[in-house]
């Protein structure tokens, strides 16, 4: 069968799983809708936390990152990995044991005032669309590919199957969905990794293939760095990252996972403290799974695209190549008009994405407008198409193939489903029914959460219709964010009972607006007025993904020094936030 058609019947199976079990799980109450009852077993919910973290940035574009950055790409491996330790043991007993299943909540709690809990929703909602708008780039990616749409008809797919089971089940919806989608990821992304190690190297384990011997008995990973110096780039294995600069982007991933409001909720449907710790224990595990493996798989497609494309002739291109050159993803311009495709370092085009006139090449190629004559490279690849690509850049079965697409929307409706609750309840539960109208029914909060992740999803839509940059590029900017603005008045929040509201307030506004500012005027720049300014300008040598490592220490100082000024919190808060460090005989989260 052809790949469209394996495609069709694998993402047509396990969408019809991920809707029944919508509908078996519908949600009746509040609580279901939140916290999925509370009643979520430790492993289930470790399942579901991975699936939840491992979005289409980690499935579809973190090891297509690391295979074009090479060492640099590490950061976030380390950033990601580590920042999930760090939600383990610092935030994950301590929040379950206080009781509140969102964020604002707890803020709104902690500093006693409605107008924390306002910014930290405000913050909730920033975060949360950036790293949604990563999400649905994936979505698009994957069905205008595979299912042969137009990208942004792909979104809307998305949109929709999100749509039902989020609008149905809420958390609990999402939940038991999420650990289906966890199977079906991870099989995904593993099935051909195996395939290629075995086939590149002779080993099956991808991990160890990584390291091992090719055909011609030199090291693979020593045969990709001759395969870069030959064609003019820095070798894979070598860093071209400032110190200072992977240290800030690694801190900023790390400390913005843990301050993710999807992924801290998560804590929250388990019975227990005790199960919060198993499940954030099993999650890592299952994490790591992915994780340890992406690198290879960058290795092996770095390698098999720069042997089949690299000086071949475009009329003997791989199908594969022609496919994705159709969703505007890939893009050739024959520069020196040879009718090979030249491959070396430097810019394809003027712009980062190919401008195409509807003209064909003397080669069958597909024209572009805005190719960059000052370089002698004629090759652009998005990277986010590496993971996809690879098992046809490898030549794989056809069903492995549509697998990896199967995988690919897992990682990125799990993850998005996730971040559509979280901004739900940030406006039903922490805006209406904790300021606007605390005496809503039961019902009526329910109805306003299903109406936030009506109007949630269609913004998310826009954004993957419209996306801001690559995926994993755009959610490292959403982990800033998080940094900058809630990991301090968590962490803070848990341990210093002398910090009040004004140093919490002033902290998230400072450290907020600061990352927000330097993204504009850094990463992307404003539209019709300028463009985001050059590396050399950075402060600090810091590049955009690691700022949030500076505008989080900004943020800490402004809340020390603002709290130390001001009045102490009460004497209840203070002793709340004593009681909270004793991890043990919580009882279940509290909806109200």
């Amino acid at each position: 069968m052809s790949v469209q058609t394996w495609t069709w019947i694998l993402v047509g199976v396990t969408f019809a799983l991920y809707f029944g079990i919508a509908i078996w799980a519908r949600a009746g109450s509040t609580k279901e809708f939140y916290v999925a009852g509370g009643g979520v077993s430790p492993l289930a919910n470790g399942m579901a936390t991975a699936a939840d973290w491992m979005s289409a940035a980690s499935f579809i574009s973190m090891a297509g990152l690391i295979s074009f950055m090479g060492y640099d790409g590490s950061v976030f491996l380390m950033g990601w990995t580590g920042g999930y330790v760090l939600l383990a043991l610092l935030l994950a007993p301590y929040l379950r044991k206080f009781g509140k299943f969102t964020v604002p909540d707890f803020i709104g709690d902690r500093y006693y005032s409605n107008t924390a809990r306002t910014v930290a929703v405000i913050c909730a909602l920033i975060v949360s669309f950036t790293y949604v708008a990563g999400q649905m780039r994936g979505v698009g990616i994957v069905f205008s590919q595979f299912l042969q749409v137009d990208i942004n008809i792909g979104v809307i797919i998305g949109m929709t199957v999100v749509l039902i089971f989020a609008f149905l089940g809420g958390m609990k919806g999402i939940t038991y969905t999420q650990v289906a989608q966890y199977c079906v990821l991870i099989f995904a992304f593993m099935v051909p990794a195996f395939f290629i190690s075995m086939q590149m190297t002779g080993n099956i384990i991808p991990q160890i293939g990584m390291g091992g011997t090719v055909e011609d008995g030199s090291f693979l990973l020593d045969k990709l760095d001759t395969l870069h110096t030959q064609l003019g780039f820095n070798e894979y294995t070598s860093g071209t990252k400032s110190t200072w600069d992977v240290f800030a982007i690694t801190l900023a991933l790390m400390v913005g996972t843990a301050g993710l409001p999807h992924v801290i909720v998560r804590f929250f449907t388990v019975p227990k403290v005790k199960d919060a710790r198993k499940s954030a224990g099993y999650a890592l595990l299952l994490i790591a799974i992915l994780y340890t493996t992406a690198p290879a798989i960058a290795v092996f497609s770095r390698t098999n695209l720069i042997e089949t494309v690299s000086d071949t002739e475009y009329k003997e291109i791989p199908e594969w190549f022609q496919n994705w050159e159709n969703t505007g993803l890939i893009a050739w311009s024959d520069k020196n008009g040879d009718g090979k495709i030249q491959y070396v370092a430097g810019s394809a085009l003027e712009g980062k994405k190919p401008v195409y006139t509807d003209a064909r090449g003397v080669n069958g190629e597909r024209l572009i407008s805005n190719a960059d004559a000052n370089t002698a490279n004629e090759l652009y690849v998005d990277r986010d198409i590496m993971v996809l690509a690879n098992p046809e850049i490898a030549n794989l079965p056809n069903w492995v193939i549509a697998l990896v697409a199967a995988g690919g929307l897992a990682a990125a409706l799990s993850t998005a489903a996730g971040l559509l609750l979280v901004i739900s309840t940030s406006i039903s539960h922490d805006l209406i029914k904790k300021q606007i109208k605390p005496n809503i029914s039961e019902k009526g909060e329910l109805m306003a959460a299903r109406i936030a992740i009506l109007v949630a999803i269609i913004i998310a839509g826009l954004f993957g219709i419209y996306p801001p940059g690559f995926v994993a590029a755009v959610v490292a900017l959403a982990f800033g964010l998080a940094a900058a603005s809630f990991f301090p008045a968590i962490i803070l929040g848990i341990f210093d009972k002398r910090m009040n509201k004004q140093g919490a307030i002033a902290g998230m506004i400072v450290g907020i607006v600061l990352m927000l500012f330097y993204m504009i005027r850094y990463k992307t720049g404003l539209i019709g007025v300028m463009d985001p300014r050059p590396a050399s300008e950075w402060w600090f040598g810091t590049s955009p993904e690691g700022f949030g490592t500076i505008a989080m220490l900004v943020n800490v100082v402004v809340s020390v020094i603002v709290s130390r000024a001001t009045a102490a919190p009460p004497k209840d808060v203070q002793e709340l936030v004593e009681s909270i460090r004793i991890p043990s005989g919580a009882g279940e989260a509290s909806s109200h």
